[in-house]
């Protein structure tokens, strides 16, 4: 008996196709879909981004490209001369007319002696040609009397012989007599113009002393270097027995009432800026205080070229590679500081202003 063989089994009938309105909208497919919803996310997220900048930085302008700063006084000495005592050490605070420096003052004490002796020598020649004067104009006093008397007697003689009642010689002798007088009055006359030019050339040769003197004695002083601001001494290495040249640097002061903060904010941000207008500083010498400050001023032009100290600060536009926005220089100075704090020149700030 034959074994039936079983039918196959019917196959499952195909799926109606969906609906047109469950396509994706514009023939896109949901990966593209997908990354269109990511993409206006992103730059939602951007524009909002930026929107938020652009007023938070209207109400609040930060920079983190400030540095603390002071005055360097560069001091140099006023003469040329040996060093023999330094009476400073480094980093040590000065005040104003404190003793730095002693300069070898004994070369310069004896052009102020030679000097002196040139002053008691000039005085003492102008007193012997005014003692001169006084004599030669005495002598021509009694020369004018003398003169006189002579005049009247030759002419009183000169009408006695010529009416004959008078001797020839006794006239010759009153002639004489005259031009001896008026001799006498010339001589007196020299000498005062002798004089006179003596006192001129002595007063002179006294005042050129004096003024001789005055220098030698001003450069003597200037063996006392002092301190011309309070301030802290840096990078001292003068030692006794070195050389001070004159109007080289010797010691560098760093300002103790110079203090100040500068500022470089992008030029973008300065338009608001006012003097007098409220910042706060963080100091990275001493983190999380904020400190009132001021602004005392605000740069009307910085140098595009880089070189040496120019009369306008140069503001690198680059760190590193990336070019940044032109910068400009704000100066701001801390309200009441505390009496402990301690600045350092260089040292970096950062800078909040409410504009």
């Amino acid at each position: 008996m034959a074994t039936p063989v079983p039918e196959p089994a019917p196959e499952p009938a195909p799926a109606p196709p969906a609906p047109a309105s469950a396509a994706p909208a514009a023939g896109l497919t949901p990966r593209e879909t997908s990354r269109l919803h990511r993409l206006i996310t992103v730059g939602g997220t951007i524009l909002g981004l930026f929107i938020f900048w652009e007023v938070f930085t209207t109400f609040v302008i930060y920079t983190d490209d400030a540095y603390v700063r002071s005055d360097l006084v560069a001091l140099a000495p006023e003469i040329t001369g040996r060093i023999i005592a330094v009476h400073v050490v480094d980093n040590q605070p000065v005040k104003k007319g404190d003793k730095l420096v002693t300069i070898d003052p004994v070369p310069f004490q004896l052009v102020v002696n030679q000097t002196q002796a040139q002053i008691d020598q000039a005085k003492a020649l102008l007193k012997s040609s005014q003692e001169e004067l006084s004599t030669a104009q005495a002598a021509l006093a009694s020369a004018a009397s003398a003169n006189t008397y002579a005049a009247q007697e030759q002419a009183r003689f000169a009408d006695l012989a010529r009416n004959q009642y008078a001797p020839r010689a006794e006239l010759d002798r009153a002639n004489d007599e005259l031009r001896r007088s008026q001799a006498e009055m010339t001589i007196s006359q020299v000498a005062i113009s002798k004089a006179q030019t003596g006192i001129v050339a002595h007063e002179a040769a006294l005042a050129l002393a004096i003024a001789e003197n005055a220098t030698a004695q001003w450069k003597l002083d200037r063996t006392q270097v002092v301190a011309p601001v309070d301030g802290t001494i840096t990078n001292l290495t003068l030692q006794p027995g070195d050389t001070a040249t004159i109007n080289e640097p010797m010691i560098g002061i760093v300002d103790a009432n110079a203090w100040r903060i500068m500022a470089n904010y992008k030029q973008y941000y300065i338009r608001d800026f006012e003097i007098g207008g409220t910042a706060w500083v963080w100091l990275d010498s001493q983190p999380w205080h904020l400190h009132r400050a001021k602004i005392t001023g605000i740069a009307r032009g910085i140098s595009r070229n880089p070189g040496p100290d120019k009369l306008l600060p140069y503001v690198a536009p680059t760190t590193d590679w990336i070019r940044l926005q032109r910068r400009i220089p704000v100066t701001i100075v801390l309200v009441d500081p505390p009496p402990d704090l301690k600045l350092y020149m260089g040292a970096d700030a950062r800078t909040v202003i409410f504009p």
